[in-house]
């Protein structure tokens, strides 16, 4: 009778004889398999994506031993995507045992990959229109399913390669650019490389070298031009307008795992002299000399992440970043940001240049740290949680740069600038006769203008986080930018310091330098209020509330009774355009009357008037200014004028 040793070893025996069986089979039958293989290939390329896999010649050299000729995938009615003379490979007899397809060796001699573009369409349409039929009734697992795409991804790029000849091509509705491989090589986890890359306006060598060990999963590569000139990125200037550059690029991957069902993703990359130049961004060129992102991105069953370990440098500044997603039982958006403590003059040298143009000069003492924290449930969007907090430290700016924030406490000249052209200059102070002080700014117009503007000017310190919380709310529910969070210091700083141009750069410092113009007490509120009175646009050509009083109503701006300012103050979001809010017989209409309704109502609420106030307000209001003109020609006057009512207002 069999111990179980015996049984053990018989078992044993049989599973190696089987395994031998199939190992001799294969060997036997291996090129008759692989052609079944592309055939199979071929037949379900051309049923799901209309696109015909041709090899002129594929055969076994040995067990793994691969070669290949002529290869082509060809989508119907359209130019080649991949042709390749002559492919040599090795795969790992093993993996391949067990379904997994992991190269060795591979060798490519002339050949090309090319995506066009044009007005009958891509000839990459079906891979990217292609929808499975088949819907799974479970959630993807990220993890999981990222793991795998890497993995397989990972297995695919061979552990020696040398390939010559081969040319990457982009012809996008005629912008055209090539990558040529002249040389690309790894041998012995050791990477070099040279692609000429050309486009309409250039041609540029540049180099790929350093450490990469796919089966490790590690890499440490640099990017640089072979004449060690800046590197220029083709493609993007044509298609987007962006145009940019950069010297070196250095990508490190030192971690990727699956660990306790997370994936774990982790690195860093760095670049040298970045320069970005994009109408939105910026109106000049914007530079940055040194950054740096050390990565650990973490991927679960149900959520992405950034982790908080992760950093980000621009020159000296130094930032943690967390970024999440996660799509469990709500779809849940998470951003928190930190600044640890450092010194005010480092933050403002390490200030890209072209960014923050107005700081340029400028002098600090003290120390400030910084933290954010957003996040947006999209299955409550009102609840969205906005904190956002400076922490200064003895923080005090010595030395203004070209925005000199002082010239507000006296007489200065104030120049608006309308698409781009500036305009007749303003002289905010006593030698102006439209001048008014704040004494002579009727109240009603005060308490109109702060309620519909910033009700809460006196008492916040430039910025309302509730304020912005509603504003992105808003935004992310219209998926458009329909409602802003603008307050009176914002637009004061934009109109008196800044430009109106609509770009990232602008809106930092505009940021910036409110936080400095209110923390600092560079002037008193009352001051900036005044000055915001005198200098905003109230119409065609009419700057300041003295030319609005007269322009209108033929009255001085202490004279103005409420039905009045509430006019004025209703207007301030599209000042040019006041005349659309009246109909043919110079009344005005359904939408201004409600607005002005509302903001009545809301002013008695907070006891800012009271019914007595607003005895009379159902009399018809005369304009009896300059405004007339605009009003009995408003239908051949051409304005660029969104004559809808919208919502603008601060409530």
């Amino acid at each position: 009778m069999r111990t179980k040793k015996q049984n053990f070893f018989l078992f044993l025996k049989l599973v190696l004889l089987v395994i031998l069986l199939g190992v001799l089979l294969f060997f036997a039958f291996r090129n008759t398999i692989l052609e079944s293989a592309i055939t199979k290939i071929d037949n379900k390329l051309n049923r799901e994506y209309q696109c015909r896999f041709q090899v002129k010649s594929a055969k076994f050299h040995g067990v793994s031993d691969l070669e290949f000729e002529e290869i082509t995938l060809i989508p119907k009615k359209a130019d080649t995507l991949v042709s390749i003379e002559n492919l040599k490979t090795t795969v790992n007899f093993w993996e391949l045992l067990f379904g997994n397809i992991q190269l060795g060796k591979l060798e490519i001699n002339k050949g090309f990959i090319q995506l066009v573009k044009n007005k009958n369409g891509s000839n990459f349409d079906a891979f990217i229109k292609h929808k499975s039929n088949e819907k799974s009734n479970e959630q993807a697992n990220y993890a999981k399913l990222a793991y795998r795409i890497l993995s397989k991804t990972l297995n695919l790029i061979p552990t020696n390669m040398n390939v010559k000849g081969f040319a990457f091509k982009v012809d996008d509705m005629g912008n055209k650019v090539l990558f040529d491989f002249k040389q690309l090589a790894l041998e012995n986890k050791k990477l070099t490389s040279l692609i000429n890359v050309t486009s309409d306006d250039f041609t540029q060598d540049w180099n790929i070298t350093g450490f990469a060990d796919p089966r490790d999963r590690k890499a440490d590569l640099n990017f640089s031009s072979s004449k060690n000139d800046s590197i220029r990125i083709p493609y993007l200037e044509k298609k987007i307008n962006l145009k940019t550059s950069f010297k070196t690029i250095h990508f490190n991957l030192e971690n990727l795992e699956m660990s306790g069902g997370e994936l774990h993703i982790g690195g860093y990359t760095s670049i040298q002299n970045l320069k970005i130049n994009h109408a939105k961004i910026a109106k000049n060129d914007v530079f940055i000399k040194n950054a740096r992102f050390d990565y650990q991105f973490v991927l679960g069953s149900r959520f992405i992440a950034l982790d908080s370990t992760s950093s980000v440098q621009i020159n000296a500044i130094k930032c943690k970043p967390y970024i999440a997603y996660t799509n469990d039982i709500d779809k849940i958006y998470t951003l928190k940001l930190s600044i640890p403590k450092m010194k005010a003059q480092d933050f403002i040298t390490s200030l890209p240049n072209g960014l923050f143009d107005h700081f340029a000069g400028m002098e600090a003492q003290g120390n400030f740290g910084y933290t954010l924290n957003f996040e947006f449930n999209k299955s409550k969007p009102d609840n969205v949680v906005f904190e956002s907090n400076l922490k200064p430290e003895n923080l005090k700016i010595t030395k203004y740069g070209e925005a000199n924030l002082n010239k507000i406490n006296s007489e200065f000249t104030y120049r608006a600038i309308d698409k781009g052209v500036e305009q007749r200059p303003i002289v905010v102070g006593s030698s102006n006769a439209n001048f008014t002080p704040m004494s002579e700014i009727s109240l009603y117009l005060q308490k109109c203008v702060l309620t519909s503007e910033d009700p809460s000017f006196f008492n916040h310190r430039g910025f309302i986080n509730e304020a912005f919380k509603q504003s992105i709310a808003k935004n992310i529910k219209t998926k458009k930018f329909s409602r802003g969070a603008s307050t009176i210091s914002m637009q004061l700083v934009k109109n008196v310091f800044l430009t109106r141009e609509k770009t990232l750069s602008r809106k930092l410092e505009e940021i910036l330098l409110v936080y400095i113009l209110e923390n600092n007490k560079i002037a008193t509120k009352e001051r900036m209020l005044e000055v915001y009175f005198n200098i905003i646009e109230w119409g065609p050509n009419v700057y300041g509330i003295g030319e609005a009083s007269h322009f209108y109503f033929q009255k001085r701006p202490s004279d103005l009774n409420l039905k009045e300012c509430l006019f004025l103050a209703t207007i301030i979001p599209k000042p040019k355009g006041f005349m659309y809010r009246f109909d043919s017989e110079n009344k005005l209409k359904s939408f201004a009357n409600q607005q002005e309704n509302f903001l009545t109502r809301l002013m008695l609420r907070r006891n800012l008037i009271t019914a007595i106030d607003t005895v009379g307000q159902n009399t018809p209001m005369l304009i009896s200014g300059a405004a007339q003109f605009f009003l009995n020609n408003k239908t051949i006057i051409k304005t660029e004028v969104d004559t809808t009512a919208t919502d603008n207002f601060n409530f």
